[in-house]
């Protein structure tokens, strides 16, 4: 199962939930083999396109520099950013313990993603560079969507994949 919301002004004014069985098993660096397809589906069922796509995957920070977030928005055609709370490959330095501070993420001397604290005195999000974006933009691009810790479009969508989960499981 995969869930997909779009938010425009803080609420959700579109949602699908695209049921099925993972594409292939689960193996290091190839999620976007088995979870992708399902994802595309639920994304490609909403009422309302994104603008962007924010996905809890790496997108530059990979060993073959195109994870989930990537590939999955070069499979739609959409912006994307990867939003995880730890790198893969790439390594850089905490931000300072203040709301919105960043820090680069490399792999080398590029810059594939940045450290993003969202609030003081919590740990900090990995905010990924995927199709179409920059490390930067998508920093630019996540600020405003942290009321918690997460971003609040993958909020309401693991709230959706949740709520789906259970009606599943209940009947």
């Amino acid at each position: 199962m995969a869930a997909a919301a779009v938010l425009r002004g803080g609420r959700v004014v579109a949602s699908h939930i695209a049921h099925g069985e993972a594409g292939a098993a689960y193996a290091p660096g190839f999620l976007a083999l088995r979870e992708g397809p399902l994802l595309a589906a639920a994304v490609d069922a909403l009422d309302a396109r994104p603008d962007v796509l924010l996905v809890d995957a790496t997108g530059r920070d990979h060993p073959r520099w195109a994870g989930l977030a990537t590939q999955l928005g070069w499979a739609l055609d959409l912006p994307t950013i990867g939003v995880t709370h730890r790198p893969l490959v790439a390594r850089g330095a905490w931000p300072a313990d203040a709301a919105g501070a960043v820090s680069p993420l490399r792999i080398g001397d590029e810059v594939v993603a940045h450290w993003l604290r969202t609030r003081a005195g919590m740990r900090p999000l990995a905010v990924h560079a995927g199709w179409r974006t920059t490390a930067a933009t998508a920093c630019a691009v996540v600020v405003p969507l942290c009321r918690m810790r997460t971003p609040e479009p993958l909020r309401q969508a693991r709230r959706i994949a949740r709520t789906g989960r259970s009606a599943l499981s209940a009947r």
